[in-house]
């Protein structure tokens, strides 16, 4: 890992870059694909599953005996463990149930706001090196308590052409509608359009790699919502000299073990403690089996000495990180004054894994410093607010004027009208 030793604040719009390609490079690939699963539907989604997963032939959709004999295949300690994580998953997103807004903003004029579910929502649970199962868990299950009418999932199918059980299983027990073998760019297009197979869905949720990311974004272009830009891992940690240097490298390492392209930074008061977090890490990280993964993260990845707490803050919500730890004794002002990350953690005994698997809140968050705009997945990411009004005669007769008198400011005549042919049989 680079160590960088109280950078100045002209350097940090480069220490803040993510180990990422730029859209430009990505985006022909994804406009192509995109283009022939448009015209050519399940035709391209079985071309591009040869070519990009090595599979020649493929019943696209998980059949009921596949979903069933995963049930079976799991040990009944992990089917216990993946229902208490639901469980808390689900009384945290149900907490976030809210009850109809209404107000009467002046006599005789009633206005209020009721949410309704997004009817057909789309999936991307990543596969490959790592079936991320517990995703399902963050996207299904509080899309099950909002109200969804269908969920459709896609993953990308293994060598073999089988989803992996975990996925199935919590897939099933998490009330999703339908499971398609499909990954990729060829999935986020296939979600978008809809083919013969997949049917076409009205927002998009889940992370994935680079070309995920823009694959989703590129989707908001034909109409279809997405959760957010999600794309690689990201964890910065803020510890000071009464941190625990082996547990910071252990969470370092947990998101470095995500991908190549992941990035983990650690920002410190303290140049003992950079040492001996450099120490751990290198300790630790021969014992993983993902480690050759880990060690290309870390290669991108940063110890940052910046002495000023204050300062750190800034620096910490200029990176706006998807995940933020805090191991430290001011650990208030931290957590008082961050501003731009996606989740965070607080202590030595909240590892950023719990948030991953099992307490309870969203492990869906912005990445490459959209915290600074973007929310995590919450229940609702699959809600929309709907506004109503109700207005009476003595109503229009209050609120009428107001009406006309803009509505005439601004040239917009048959607006005036709409209220003034009101008010004439009211008044008359």
């Amino acid at each position: 890992m680079q160590i960088i030793k109280n950078p100045n604040r002209a350097s940090w719009s480069e220490l803040i870059k993510r180990p990422t390609q730029s859209i430009e490079t990505i985006e022909d690939t994804v406009v192509q694909i995109f283009d022939d699963v448009k015209r050519n539907g399940d035709v391209a989604i079985q071309k591009y599953t040869a070519l990009f997963d090595g599979i020649d032939t493929i019943i696209t959709e998980a059949s009921e005996n596949e979903i069933n004999a995963a049930s079976q295949n799991i040990p009944e300690e992990l089917k216990e463990a993946i229902k208490m994580a639901k469980q808390n998953i689900e009384t945290f997103h149900r907490s976030q149930k809210t009850d109809k807004i209404e107000v009467e903003t002046m006599p005789g004029v009633q206005c209020w706001q009721e949410k309704r579910a997004i009817e057909t929502i789309g999936l991307y649970i990543p596969g490959g090196t790592a079936p991320l199962f517990s995703t399902v868990l963050m996207l299904a299950a509080p899309a099950q308590i909002a109200g969804c009418k269908e969920i459709v999932l896609c993953t990308p199918p293994n060598k073999q052409g089988a989803i992996a059980d975990e996925i199935l299983y919590t897939a099933q027990l998490c009330g999703v509608s339908k499971i398609y073998k499909v990954g990729g760019i060829q999935a986020i297009a296939a979600l978008t359009f809809g083919t013969e197979t997949i049917p076409k869905v009205y927002k998009i949720f889940g992370p994935g790699n680079q070309f995920v990311t823009v694959a989703k974004q590129l989707a908001t272009k034909y109409g279809v919502a997405i959760d957010m830009p999600a794309g690689p891992s990201e964890l910065l940690v803020y510890a000071d000299d009464g941190a625990n240097a082996a547990y910071v490298a252990s969470d370092l390492l947990s998101q470095a073990e995500h991908g190549a392209d992941s990035q983990v930074i650690l920002v410190s008061n303290s140049e003992a403690l950079i040492s001996k977090v450099e120490i751990q890490i290198a300790e630790q990280i021969a014992d993983l089996p993902r480690n050759e993964i880990a060690k290309k993260a870390i290669e991108n990845s940063k110890l940052i000495y910046i002495p000023n707490s204050q300062e750190a803050l800034e620096f910490i919500n200029d990176y706006g990180p998807e995940h933020f730890i805090v191991c430290a004794k001011n650990e208030s002002h931290f957590v008082s004054g961050i501003t731009n990350a996606g989740s965070v953690f607080i202590g030595d005994y909240t590892p950023e894994s719990a948030g991953d698997y099992a307490s309870g809140t969203n492990h869906t968050l912005p990445t490459n410093g959209f915290s600074k705009a973007y929310s995590g997945v919450n229940l609702d990411s699959f809600m929309k607010s709907m506004t109503f009004q109700k207005i009476t005669k003595q109503g229009l007769r209050n609120i009428g004027t107001t009406i006309e008198l803009m509505a005439a400011a601004e040239g917009l005549q048959a607006h005036k009208n709409a209220v003034s042919i009101r008010l004439k049989d009211i008044n008359s």
